[in-house]
């Protein structure tokens, strides 16, 4: 996912995460996985403080060097963040 200049800082970044995440639990998924440019730190620290882990390459991506992933709570559930 990207975020324009013009609107971050406004938790654009989040709330689409969160509906991501909303979306694959709807869908049955259990855990979430992405992964990301070291050259993007905001999207680190998101992905951190959301409660992704850092995990080892689950791909071979020439353009990531940061691989995340998240256990999902059932739909209905509370996840922690």
């Amino acid at each position: 996912m990207w975020v324009a200049d013009a609107v971050r800082g406004l938790g654009v970044g989040r709330r689409l995460l969160g509906a991501v995440e909303e979306h694959a639990r709807a869908s049955g998924v259990r855990t979430l996985r992405l992964e990301t440019n070291r050259a993007l730190g905001e999207a680190i620290a998101l992905y951190r403080s959301a409660g992704y882990e850092e995990v080892p390459a689950f791909n071979d991506e020439a353009y990531a060097h940061h691989w995340f992933e998240k256990r999902l709570a059932a739909q209905g559930s509370r996840s922690t963040p």
